[in-house]
């Protein structure tokens, strides 16, 4: 890596946010130390690991953030750790990074869902790159849990007859069919819909539908 960082570089880091996290491991201490001096000077949080086992013992803070992770490890693998994230069903976005890298090697990893393969040595705006998108990734992935457990809040205050005609509505019937559907009146539709669309804080008919796509109630199709 260079010892370099260009003012555009810095620009991207300090463009993510202080909120942010990067783990690096490498069982090499100045690819750690130069990793973590690099990442740091554009204002991301940096934790450093020498191996997988040592950061899957560690206590991960819950903000944006990203895994910068060396292939070849002593003892557990850097692709061993990447499928043993994927049981643990941990999203954090991983960028790999390799001096023996091959590309099976690179398929299998971007297949699983690395955001990036990086073959050392490596650009310094090549590795902010690759955090910048990971994290930015993860910063929305984070945000769309956080609406979604919202939105399920808000669905647990609707009533039996209420979720009933939410689950109706989003699957595209109109009033007239809902009432005879459920076999109420119309107007007794019109009074649970607008209840659903108040506690669900929809501004709209998209509005709810889509909220009904995000806890996994089926849209019309």
């Amino acid at each position: 890596m260079t010892k370099s960082i260009a003012s555009s570089a810095l620009s991207a880091g300090r463009a993510i946010g202080a909120d942010t996290m990067v783990f690096v491991v490498d069982d090499d201490e100045g690819v750690r130390s130069a990793l973590s001096d690099l990442l740091g000077s554009v204002g991301l949080g940096v934790q450093v690991f020498a191996s997988a086992t040592e950061l899957l013992r560690s206590d991960l803070p819950q903000v944006p953030s990203c895994l910068v992770l060396d292939v070849r490890l002593p003892g557990l693998s850097g692709l061993d750790l990447q499928a043993e994230f994927a049981k643990l069903d941990i999203h954090i976005p991983i960028i790999f990074m390799t001096g023996h890298g091959d590309i099976p090697m690179s398929v299998r990893a971007m297949k699983e869902g690395a955001i990036d393969f990086l073959t050392k040595p490596f650009r310094d705006q090549d590795m902010l790159d690759a955090v910048a998108r990971a994290i930015n990734r993860d910063r929305k992935r984070r945000e769309a849990e956080r609406t979604n457990l919202a939105l399920r809040a808000l669905l647990a205050t609707l009533t039996d007859r209420e979720r009933e005609i939410f689950e109706l509505v989003a699957a595209g019937f109109l009033n007239k069919q809902i009432a005879a559907e459920i076999g109420v009146a119309e107007i007794t539709v019109k009074v649970h819909r607008g209840r659903v669309m108040k506690k669900m804080g929809a501004k709209s008919l998209v509005n709810l539908v889509r909220m009904a796509e995000m806890v996994g109630i089926p849209a019309k199709t």
